[in-house]
């Protein structure tokens, strides 16, 4: 089936764009924004995905204010054109490739409004390609690019707007897409494969430079996943907002502690040590937790608005809690972003810290399928 994207010389495959290089159900194209003001004042995230093979599009948006989240959510039939990013009230446009993004919430009837765009203040980042296999099945097969930016606009809860000022917001994009799991289980015999997985994501913002950390380990702490760097801050708008390789450092080794705190599987604080190449001397990164954004919010493991599931033609919903109130060791609350006050060799930032930890973890002291942390 052609679309107006088979008018460009962009086919990397024999068949046209809307068909997809994969008949897995799994395959995907998403994605993920962050943003937030100096000492976490306003959070807020977003996400949009598309699954060709499922025939939907999704999208949530999300905004943490005084110790509340509040979400809308969209689901829909996919279409065929995938220039057309937009479901329900959730709208994504593409205004400078690479470089700015618009994210444009109409959600009023849920609560939720947003108006922001991002800015390249960093090179956007082509991490190692993710892939992951239990047994003889491919889970996992994934390209991701992430960028560290600013945010400019307005976001806004039941009314009320709030300035996203670009001089001190910043925030973090990514783009993904491969197999992963989504959407509903496929059926057939029941899977015999470990439930185990941890994971830590710290994309960082300081003065002048951005971290782009990713790890996976096994439950023994051994890296199966390991992608870490360091890219300066553009000083100008002709700086580059791609990197062809060699603006981002790239780094030998990441070594970290996590002091969980009690009774749940979340960090309360955390410590990064990121080795270079060569002789230069080691980065040491501090993380302070100040709360924490649930990852469900924008459908990561929601029970009804999970990515990639069917809800017909539209469906349009919204939901909010207080922070205070979640149970974090409910299943759908352990993927999180730890909302965090940062320091890179001693100078502060802003960032976030990313977790997904289910099953026995080590290094950090995490034993059973979900035995919370002891202290």
């Amino acid at each position: 089936m052609l679309s107006r994207f088979d008018d460009y010389p962009i086919h990397q495959v024999p068949i046209p764009i809307a068909h997809t290089g994969s008949a897995d159900r799994n395959h995907y194209d998403r994605y993920f924004f962050n943003g937030y003001l100096p000492e976490g004042e306003i959070f807020f995230g977003g996400a949009m995905g598309l699954y060709p093979n499922r025939h939907v599009i999704d999208g949530a948006f999300s905004i943490i204010r005084d110790g509340r989240q509040k979400n809308v959510y969209a689901s829909g039939r996919a279409p065929v054109e995938r220039s057309h990013t937009q479901v329900g009230p959730i709208r994504v446009e593409v205004v400078e490739p690479m470089e700015r993004i618009r994210l444009i919430v109409e959600g009023a009837e849920h609560g939720v409004e947003a108006d922001v765009t991002f800015e390249a203040r960093a090179v956007a980042v082509e991490e190692e390609r993710q892939v992951r296999n239990f047994a003889n099945v491919q889970v996992m097969d994934v390209t991701r690019f992430t960028q560290n930016g600013s945010w400019s606009g307005w976001v806004a809860i039941d009314g009320v707007q709030h300035t996203i000022d670009p001089r001190v917001a910043r925030g973090t994009r990514d783009r993904s897409w491969g197999i992963r799991p989504v959407g509903e289980p496929p059926g057939g015999a029941p899977a015999s494969m470990g439930n185990q997985i941890f994971w830590l994501w710290a994309p960082l913002n300081f003065d002048d430079r951005c971290t782009y950390i990713a790890l996976f380990d096994d439950a023994e702490g051994t890296k199966y996943y390991q992608h870490s760097l360091i890219a300066p801050v553009r000083q100008s708008a002709t700086d580059p907002t791609i990197d062809p390789g060699g603006i981002a450092k790239l780094m030998r080794n990441t070594d970290f502690t996590i002091d969980w705190e009690p009774g749940t599987r979340r960090a309360r604080a955390a410590t990064m040590t990121l080795q270079p190449y060569g002789s230069e001397a080691p980065h040491h990164l501090t993380f302070e937790v100040l709360y924490t954004f649930q990852m469900c919010g924008i459908g990561y493991s929601h029970p009804h608005w999970s990515h990639g599931t069917w809800h017909g033609d539209l469906e349009v919903g919204g939901s909010e809690w207080k922070l205070a109130d979640v149970d974090p060791m409910e299943r759908h609350n352990l993927h999180i972003q730890n909302m965090c006050r940062v320091t890179i060799d001693g100078q502060p930032g802003w960032g976030i810290l990313e977790q997904i930890a289910v099953g026995p973890h080590g290094p950090t002291g995490l034993t059973g399928i979900l035995d919370p942390a002891t202290g």
